[in-house]
């Protein structure tokens, strides 16, 4: 396959993203624009929007392969997500609408205090910014291996490349120009997902029924896990989890509530969370089939599996094993699910540095955009910077960390709005920050401890423990004092 097709197809992929930021942007260019699009998002764009924006490129990859170590155990958590979507939909849209809110972590300001507000915020960036930017190096590493490497295109060139195109579709209008583009990034992602397994399909020469019989009688066709309750894939800790998850990193994420509060009404929100959530469960199914598909054409012709189940999908697509083709198809999949991420978080950060941490609403509007321009270059460069030191350590471990760290950040969020939801106690805000910074570690002593002395091993119901933990901190600080009838809660 001639490697210049590749770049050609990129080059108009990109040209299609900013031709699309030029026309949301040419009229809309202002911070309402950029923070909630005008609030006259069509609900159903913004839902096909959010399934790119959930499977980012290293779904792209790992999820298929995760299937050689837990079967598609993992249709477990993704049934639990759809439940989270529902809850979102039936308790938080109602509440941030009625707030009003641009950056959701602002109902902690109202609700508990100025330092619960600064915490919850300050967790979100630093959790998003590095997760984020710890995804796309991912992305742009595989990309750089089996793309532009044939170009001789040095790592660094790629990264400010990479960066500089987000830059230049999302600066103008923001939240407006992405549920656009990240429409047609999730119609590239799902349409490159099929096109693989078609392939697959054709290489093991099997008609459809034939495939959907080899999916069910694979051994790896396991979906769900009732007896073993040390394993992490026991559905209790599974679907109980999924819920928690989808509701801390969809909920409680301003990257995702950001598209939703750009609905026109909390009617049409709550259409794009139902609509959104069940899409997202046969997109996952799709993914756990191809993985299936995989390992059985690799045992069908003794094709040699690579160690690290992330390089199972890369390995098909960039070896030839699928057809010379297939690397143009995967190539746009991967693009698409990257940035499909990348722009979105962007944007969430950009919002929420400049809402959360700069109060932007106190300036006047010419002063605000300009603020809004240079925070968002500067966020950009930032996620270049930490991509650059990815590289520099050049170590796959280092990025599992900083996966783990991340998913420990999200625990105080959950604890901080369930306490202001479902509670009237009034904790001291004095003391948030500490409680919050304290929930982790406690949590990660806790995971060392058991982990040494027993057989149990923590999955995601981690999340569940670190949230409890804030919980019961805000509880034992809070005062005599309780909430005032005019501080939003759940009746």
């Amino acid at each position: 396959m001639n490697s210049y097709i590749i770049l050609i197809i990129i080059a108009v992929y990109f040209s299609l993203l900013l031709l699309i930021g030029w026309i949301t942007g040419r009229k809309n260019s202002g911070n309402d624009a950029f923070f909630l699009g005008n609030r006259t998002s069509p609900w159903l764009i913004v839902s096909i929007g959010m399934i790119g924006t959930s499977l980012s490129g290293v779904t792209f990859v790992s999820v298929p392969g995760m299937v050689r170590s837990i079967d598609m155990t993992y249709m477990q958590t993704v049934f639990g997500f759809f439940v989270g979507y529902i809850i979102i939909a039936k308790v938080l849209l109602p509440l941030y609408y009625k707030l009003k809110l641009t950056s959701i972590y602002s109902y902690l300001d109202g609700r508990i205090g100025r330092r619960s507000y600064k915490t919850g915020a300050s967790f979100f960036l630093l959790s998003k910014i590095v997760g984020a930017a710890a995804r796309l190096y991912l992305v742009v590493l595989i990309l750089q291996t089996y793309v532009f490497s044939t170009w001789n295109i040095p790592f660094g060139i790629t990264v400010v490349f990479s960066i500089l195109m987000v830059w230049l579709y999302t600066y103008r209008s923001g939240i407006k120009t992405i549920i656009w583009t990240d429409t047609l990034q999730a119609i590239c992602l799902v349409a490159m997902l099929i096109v693989i397994i078609w392939q697959v399909k054709s290489k093991m020469e099997l008609n459809t029924g034939e495939m959907v019989q080899t999916l069910i009688n694979s051994p790896h066709f396991r979906i769900f896990e009732f007896e073993d309750w040390h394993s992490t894939q026991h559905f209790a800790k599974q679907f109980f989890s999924g819920i928690f998850i989808t509701i801390v990193m969809t909920g409680l994420d301003q990257d995702m509530m950001q598209k939703n509060l750009s609905c026109k009404s909390l009617k049409d929100a709550q259409k794009n969370m139902y609509t959104y959530g069940f899409a997202f469960t046969p997109v996952n199914f799709l993914f756990l089939s191809l993985g299936v598909l995989l390992l059985t054409l690799a045992s069908q012709q003794q094709i040699e599996l690579p160690a690290l189940n992330d390089d199972i999908l890369p390995m098909f697509c960039t070896s030839g094993l699928l057809g010379d083709s297939i690397l143009i198809f995967f190539s746009i999949g991967i693009i698409a699910a990257a940035f499909s991420s990348a722009d979105s978080a962007l944007t969430a950060l950009t919002t929420s540095f400049c809402v959360d941490i700069l109060s932007i609403e106190k300036q006047e509007a010419q002063q605000a955009k300009r603020t809004r321009l240079k925070v968002h270059l500067l966020i950009s460069i930032l996620f270049a910077v930490i991509i650059l030191i990815f590289k520099a350590l050049n170590n796959r471990s280092v990025i599992d960390a900083i996966y783990m760290i991340a998913s420990y950040t999200y625990g105080p969020l959950l604890g901080l709005f369930v306490f202001g939801l479902f509670t009237k106690k009034m904790p001291r805000d004095k003391y948030v920050p500490y409680i919050c910074i304290a929930s982790p570690c406690i949590c990660f002593m806790i995971d060392t401890l058991v982990k040494y002395y027993t057989s149990y091993v923590f999955s995601y119901e981690m999340l569940m423990i670190n949230g409890t933990i804030t919980f019961i901190g805000l509880w034992i600080s809070s005062s005599k004092q309780t909430l005032q009838s005019d501080r939003p809660h759940i009746k």
